[in-house]
This record gives C-alpha cells, structure tokens and sequence, in this order.
C-alpha cells in the first residue's frame, strides 16, 4: 500500500512529537495494543500544519469520491482537542483549496448567558456539517459528536477520522462501518491514516519487529472488512 506525502509526513511528525508510539500499550477496551496514538500531543505549529494539511487534502479527496462525502458547510471539532484541528482545517481548505467551510465547536458545559447553548463559532441549525475526530477504536466519541450537532439542529453528512485503528466495532463490523450506516451510507468517513498505513510505513522503514507485532495484533482484533 503506498503511501500519500501528507500520510508520511504526518506518521514521522507524530512519531516526533510522541503522538504515535509503538510498544506495548493497555487500550480502555483491555487489549493490548502494540501502537499508541494520542492527538493531543500534536501541539506545535509544524505539526499541527501538517496535521491540518492533511485533514484537507483528505477531506478535498473525499468530496471529488464516489461515493464520498458530500457538499457541507460547517466543520465541527468536539472539545478540546477537535477545536484547533478544525479552525486549522477551515483555513486551509480555504488557502490550499478553495473550499469555504464554517467551523464550531462545542463546550463541555452548557452556557446560560450571552449567547447560550452548547455550540460555539458558526451556527450549526440548519446546516451540513461534518465532525472532525482523532482516532476510532470503538466509535463512542464521534457517536457523542454526532448526538451533539442533531439537538443543535445540525445535520451530520460525514466525518474525517485522523486515524482508524481498523478494529472491530459494538456489532462486530468495523466501527467505519458503522458510522457510515449512521450517516448515509458508504465514503462518508474518510481517514487519513489506517492501520495497514502504520504498517505499510514500518515495512517501508524496514522497521520488522514492531511490523510482526501489527501484523499479529490486526489478524486478531482487526475488522476485514476495513480493510
């Protein structure tokens, strides 16, 4: 599987900043997992313009797709870590490819005055939106997102996943899978890393150890049809 320059470049960025971490690591789930990814730790200006980058350019990808993601107008980030990855997003879908697209985002409390709600930044009510999330393991906080946006009045047609670990969801498909049945249908989620990215990296990098223990981990726990 080739890889995009933006997935390279991202991969390398992450594994420098400490994002992405390969060993042995205890998932919420109880696995045990041979990676680790954390986007919170993709705080700088570099990584985070290539980080948005690469939202965009996948995003870009994934409206010309069919089937893909369709026309929208607002890019929702969930608090805390979605909020500059969709302010970043917006600005360069709009600078690297002319794609003028609002963003919100949302508060982890609900505000009484001045404006109120739970949403801050472009009004989602009446509009198409697609939420922007970091890593999928089993879909709990895109599901959150998407219950978000609909009691604001906001129409969820898509997400843009960072990462999909490729893993099988609450009904033994991929969590992809079942988003996508949530909003539409097939090419709604879009991501800009997989799993047999990473591994595609690691054999690229001649990197063999850690690429045995993907390997074992994703013939037990991966969903096939992800792939």
């Amino acid at each position: 599987m080739s890889l995009q320059k933006y997935q390279t470049e991202l991969i390398e960025h992450s594994l420098s900043a400490g994002a992405l971490m390969f060993g042995t690591f205890t998932l919420k789930s109880g696995r045990l997992s041979p990676y680790f990814f954390n986007a919170g730790l993709l705080a700088s200006g570099p990584v985070l313009d290539t980080l948005c980058s690469a939202y965009a350019a996948t995003i870009a990808s994934a409206l010309k797709a069919s089937p893909g993601l369709p026309e929208f107008d607002v890019l929702f980030g969930p608090a805390y870590k979605g909020i500059p990855f969709a302010a970043g997003t917006a600005l360069l879908l709009h600078r690297e490819h002319k794609i003028d697209v609002g963003f919100a985002y949302d508060r982890k409390e609900a505000k009484d005055h001045g404006e109120g709600g739970v949403t801050v930044g472009t009004p989602v009510k009446g509009k198409r939106v697609v939420i922007l999330d970091d890593v999928a393991t089993a879909g709990t906080a895109i599901r959150g997102a998407i219950d978000i946006v609909r009691r604001e009045g906001g129409e969820v047609v898509g997400a843009v996943l960072l990462l999909d670990r490729q893993e099988l969801g609450k009904a033994g498909r991929s969590t992809i899978a079942e988003v996508e049945e949530l909003l539409g249908g097939k090419g709604r989620v879009p991501t800009i890393l997989t799993m047999q990215n990473l591994m595609s990296w690691l054999q690229e990098n001649g990197r063999t150890e850690e690429l045995e223990k993907m390997k074992a981990y994703y013939e037990e726990f991966g969903a096939k049809d992800a792939a």
